[in-house]
């Protein structure tokens, strides 16, 4: 079994930071069309490259994380129905702004989709004065959904699931060697991982820096290939992976497992990211980090008082209805509720609810007229 180490402590789940409207980075309204978002993002970075004298690079990360986005059809379907909690949004990728401009690659050989915007990038370049800048490569994210029982939502477990994905090959720890040979400088780059190429673009000829395609940007190439993987260094094989799922967590949440995701050859590997889709309970529902659960209580117990036994996710527990107790009124459970911390939680909170019976005997009509001459 492969236990993460990826997980930040154990609350590594996200509860996604929020930043700033990709749109209004653009400058645009919500209803903008592909082609409006594509000559924003044209006119912005090429104001705010790196590479030109009133170059930003921080504002030039932020719009191309927005273009990422908003560029991608199923990205920007996504980005509007949950903002920067989906899981294609703030991941600690590659590129620009830690954003994974790859895509996704849906878990077991999925289709999944991908959206790359190198191209435009590089046709920046030396155009304003650089070099071309390359970026760091980085594999496919991958995106799971798990179904989970609302107490294990409540309380958190942990997962084990399979996935059919690329990852290091294990017989070579991903350098492409065959075992016992060595590693030879590049002869197409030269052992500097990069190589030059010039290129026609829609703003004219450009001279670029690539990755070179024979080493993947390590600069060494394998004397002789490893058997496994054909000297690539990774190979697609079936991996099980232990998901640590923190207690509170709530329907829609996203966990993110870095370096968990699809490996690519001479970069890093992408990330796991875990939908959580928490199932109802039938007693009891959660009031932020309150339980709550009705309890039907008998005329009779509401005006004189009585003991019930209450089932809270802990177990059963006895609690005293006071007398003259009313309809809809909490009674308080404390330390029964949602865990906030290593040693505190939210309280059980249940709620009364007194059962009128629909029929009565002569001899409760009696008594009941009884009372009412009595004023009650």
């Amino acid at each position: 079994m492969i236990h993460s180490d990826s997980l930040e402590h154990r609350n590594a789940h996200i509860r996604m930071a929020q930043s700033n409207d990709y749109y209004k980075t653009l400058g645009l309204e919500k209803g903008a069309n592909k082609d409006e978002i594509k000559k924003a993002f044209r006119k912005l970075a090429a104001k705010y490259h790196p590479d030109k004298k009133t170059g930003d690079e921080a504002k030039f990360k932020e719009i191309s994380e927005a273009y990422a986005v908003l560029g991608d059809d199923k990205k920007r379907a996504e980005y509007d129905a949950y903002g920067h909690a989906f899981a294609g949004a703030g991941g600690q990728g590659a590129g620009f702004g830690g954003f994974d401009f790859s895509g996704f690659q849906q878990a077991a050989g999925g289709q999944g989709f991908s959206f790359d915007i190198n191209d435009i990038f590089e046709q920046f370049g030396d155009a304003f004065g650089g070099g071309g800048r390359t970026h760091q490569r980085r594999g496919h994210d991958i995106s799971i959904d798990i179904n989970l029982p609302f107490k294990e939502a409540v309380f958190g477990t942990t997962r084990t699931v399979r996935l059919t994905k690329q990852g290091q090959c294990e017989h070579c720890n991903g350098t492409g060697a065959k075992e016992g040979t060595e590693l030879e400088s590049c002869g197409t780059c030269n052992g500097q991982g990069r190589v030059r190429e010039t290129r026609q673009s829609i703003m004219g000829t450009f001279q670029t820096v690539k990755v070179c395609d024979v080493c993947q940007g390590s600069g060494q190439v394998p004397k002789e290939k490893c058997g496994h993987c054909a000297g690539v260094g990774v190979r697609r094989a079936e991996e099980e992976v232990e998901i640590a799922i923190p207690a509170g967590v709530q329907d829609g949440e996203v966990i993110r497992m870095t370096g968990r995701g699809e490996a690519i050859p001479g970069g890093q590997p992408g990330d796991l990211y875990i939908k959580l889709h928490v199932e109802r309970d039938q007693r009891v529902k959660r009031e932020g980090n309150n339980l709550v659960t009705d309890l039907p209580v008998k005329l009779t117990d509401a005006l004189l008082g009585n003991e019930y036994a209450v089932e809270t996710l802990d177990g059963a527990v006895t609690i005293k209805v006071p007398a003259g107790v009313q309809h809809g009124e909490l009674l308080r459970i404390k330390g029964k509720g949602v865990p906030t911390g290593e040693t505190s939680r939210g309280d059980f909170l249940v709620k009364i609810s007194i059962e009128t019976p629909a029929k009565l005997s002569r001899k409760a009509k009696k008594l009941i007229e009884e009372l009412r001459g009595e004023g009650i």
